[in-house]
């Protein structure tokens, strides 16, 4: 592997502060050391936005794919016509448009390997719906778009993970209706998450002999049934069926006392039952560096863990620190991975032992079998 990894940058909802974040990022020079980096965009509405907010100049070098990228550069495909309209703070059908263009450019040369990972800023999950995108958000369509028949099942079921160096969150259940999730949890979805979980931790993070924290689904995890029964019916049995398989798994824990106490900091992963339980306390905790980390799948994808920010989007308030992680992350789990699957690559051969006197088993390398 080349040391210079190549990640394609989404450039999200043009109407959001993706191209806000892009430019600060870019405006330090040195991330060209760290990836060559590929944005799949508008150069129109990066001048926009650079003009508009007044920030320091990047030079973006125009190509067509990303095999022509040039190392040492900041590189740039335009996937958008350059009538595309540019109106901060306003969710529109334009915007939604230009950003499904941009996320099926790179996950189409994700795909054929053109890049090592991908990056992607925020999108409008209401405004990018279309006849080829009908999903919650983009962890759904990596899924769909990364995975086929012949992907191997450990590589083909996406895991929504929300990380700092410190603290990795992921969710039994994502982009939900609140009202569902309680169906939705099985004792065999739960296992199922703390094995993908348990792997990702592994191979994604390099943590040799990870520890789960499983949060409750009710206050004060049930109250031994009287506020509910799913931690004595469904949570409970996933984790020891989790622990009979090897997997280092806690809980289920009340999620109040447990962020409220700190015991977070005991454990290499959580794992919510829902989408707002454990991002709400994560991204109290981490907010400014927090990364959206979808593992599971083939390929690598990062994002950072805010939304488009229409609130504040052209007004020059926007902050580059999560996307900066992102990349940072990005970057650290290739790498992590290909250490991972390369010591693995080439198992020693089914080993014959032979009992010498002593009764200590011998390792007879001459054995073929």
């Amino acid at each position: 592997m080349n040391d210079k990894l190549r990640v394609g940058i989404t450039h999200g909802d043009t109407n959001g502060i993706g191209y806000e974040t892009i430019l600060r990022l870019l405006a330090d020079e040195r991330i060209a050391d760290i990836a060559t980096i590929i944005i799949y965009g508008s150069a129109k509405a990066a001048a926009f936005y650079r003009k508009a907010l007044e920030l320091a100049p990047v030079q973006l070098n125009r190509i067509d794919s990303a095999p022509d990228a040039r190392d040492g550069a900041f590189n740039i495909i335009n996937v958008v016509g350059e009538d595309l309209r540019i109106e901060p703070g306003t969710a529109s059908a334009e915007a939604g448009a230009a950003a499904l263009a941009a996320l099926d450019a790179a996950v189409a040369d994700l795909r054929a390997g053109a890049i090592d990972a991908l990056v992607t800023c925020p999108i409008d999950k209401h405004t990018i719906q279309s006849e080829t995108f009908a999903f919650p958000g983009h962890t759904e369509y990596l899924e769909a778009s990364l995975t086929d028949a012949d992907t191997p099942d450990t590589e083909r079921h996406a895991l929504m993970i929300l990380a700092t160096d410190t603290l990795r969150v992921a969710l039994a259940t994502a982009h939900l209706p609140i009202a569902k999730v309680p169906e939705a949890l099985t004792q065999e979805l739960i296992a199922d998450k703390l094995a993908r979980f348990d792997r990702s931790l592994r191979r994604d993070f390099g943590v040799d002999h990870p520890r789960i924290a499983v949060l409750a689904l009710n206050p004060h995890a049930g109250e031994s049934g009287l506020l509910g029964d799913e931690e004595e019916k469904i949570i409970a049995p996933a984790i020891a069926a989790a622990r009979a398989d090897g997997i280092q798994a806690f809980g289920p824990y009340a999620a109040d006392g447990f962020f409220g106490a700190g015991h977070h900091r005991h454990f290499d992963g959580v794992l919510a039952m829902y989408h707002d339980q454990g991002l709400a306390p994560f991204k109290t905790l981490a907010m400014d560096n927090g990364v959206n980390f979808t593992a599971g799948l083939p390929a690598v994808r990062t994002s950072p863990d805010h939304g488009t920010g229409y609130d504040i989007a052209g007004k020059g308030m926007a902050s580059e620190a999560s996307l900066r992680s992102a990349l940072y992350m990005a970057v650290d789990v290739v790498r992590c991975r290909a250490r991972y699957d390369g010591a693995r690559r080439r198992p020693l051969r089914r080993q014959n032992y032979d009992k010498g006197r002593n009764g200590d088993p011998t390792l007879d390398l001459s054995a073929d079998s």
